[in-house]
């Protein structure tokens, strides 16, 4: 199996504030003021987090400002990344430790690693985000977690060399691209069994990605130079698209007009039309050996890791040119984005004391 160049190994309220008012309003006098904290209510915010399989962490991107806000230390060689519906916890695929790191990403800290199969590289959670689906490349299966319990209950055999998996909008399938094998095995996510034939596509299938409506699914093939289209009712290809060459990581803008292929001997990135499946405009220039491709939620922003220059090109989806260049970890590979609620630090502000009251940081000299 070919791998793209596979890394080596309260808010408190006062109890006497409404007493302390009253009896300086009664004495009328100006309630003397002391400073407490308030809360704000959580706010969500989105983040990009970004596998770097040669050092071991993951980078995690504030996307309003586009810097680095904090690096998590996770397994050996993260590979795939995948952040939960509710943006509670990120999944991280290790391929060399042959697990998966769950963050917490209200801490930034891994909270457990879960055993799955051997070679493990990328990994989907079901829009409930009950289950994570993940590829076992060398054990030709893919390893479902239940992310209650973040224990792995059922392993489905696939093809050959599993790669890329993405899951329709109603949870109901998981698309399984087969590296080895030239094709896609489609996996009922209730029974947790591959229902139907494979689907046959190009040579060295990669990257998946399924279009928010569930009507169809964009694999890329890396060894054709191309993206095949399949449609999902049918579960038969109706299309195959010319991108650039060794097309890996393949995302949708939400509303499902476009699809960014991240071309990784290319340096570049293609935008398919998804109604006309015709490769609009020319290819945007990124890094080298663009690989991971995840689109923010308004669908603004496109977000791709460059595993051969360390960094992530942040691409405008008006204008489709690279807006931003973000230093990373080494060999960033797999890139997801997800909303995550944030409770801003407490401000201060001005609260009532009781008049009279001694101000105890004043010093008592006799």
């Amino acid at each position: 199996m070919r791998l793209p160049d596979e890394p080596h190994r309260r808010r408190r309220r006062s109890r006497g504030w409404a007493a302390a008012a009253g009896v300086a309003a009664a004495a009328g006098l100006a309630a003397p003021m002391a400073v407490s904290a308030s809360v704000t209510a959580a706010q969500p915010q989105e983040f990009a987090y970004v596998a770097n399989s040669n050092s071991d962490n993951v980078s995690v991107i504030n996307t309003s400002t586009n810097t680095v806000v904090t690096t998590v230390d996770v397994g050996d060689n993260p590979f795939g990344v995948a952040v939960t519906p509710n943006g509670a916890s990120v999944y991280v695929t290790n391929l060399a430790s042959d697990d998966v790191s769950v963050i917490n990403t209200s801490t930034n800290t891994v909270i457990t690693t879960v055993d799955v199969g051997d070679n493990p590289l990328n990994v989907a959670i079901t829009p409930n985000g009950a289950l994570a689906y993940v590829t076992n490349s060398i054990a030709n299966n893919v390893s479902v977690i239940n992310t209650s319990t973040n224990t792995v209950v059922a392993t489905v055999d696939v093809g050959d060399g599993p790669f890329g998996v993405a899951i329709t909008p109603d949870g109901a399938f998981a698309y399984v691209t087969n590296s080895n094998s030239d094709n896609v095995s489609v996996i009922n996510t209730t029974t947790n069994t591959v229902v139907g034939d494979p689907i046959d596509v190009g040579d060295i299938p990669n990257g998946v990605a399924i279009t928010p409506n569930g009507a169809f699914a964009y694999v890329t093939n890396s060894n054709s130079d191309n993206v095949s289209v399949i449609n999902t009712s049918t579960n038969t290809v109706v299309a195959t698209v010319d991108v650039g060459a060794d097309p890996g990581g393949v995302a949708i803008t939400p509303n499902g007009a476009l699809a960014y292929v991240g071309n990784r001997a290319a340096n570049n990135v293609s935008v398919i039309n998804t109604t006309t499946n015709t490769v609009v405009g020319d290819p945007i220039d990124v890094g080298a050996e663009p690989q991971g491709v995840a689109i923010t939620s308004n669908g603004s922003r496109v977000y791709v890791g460059n595993r051969n220059s360390d960094n992530v090109s942040v691409i405008d989806t008006t204008t489709n040119t690279v807006i931003a260049t973000v230093a990373v970890g080494v060999a960033p590979l797999g890139v997801a984005v997800g909303r995550v609620e944030i409770t801003p630090t407490p401000t201060p502000t001005p609260t009532p004391r009781r008049p009279g009251a001694r101000n105890n940081n004043n010093n008592n000299n006799g």
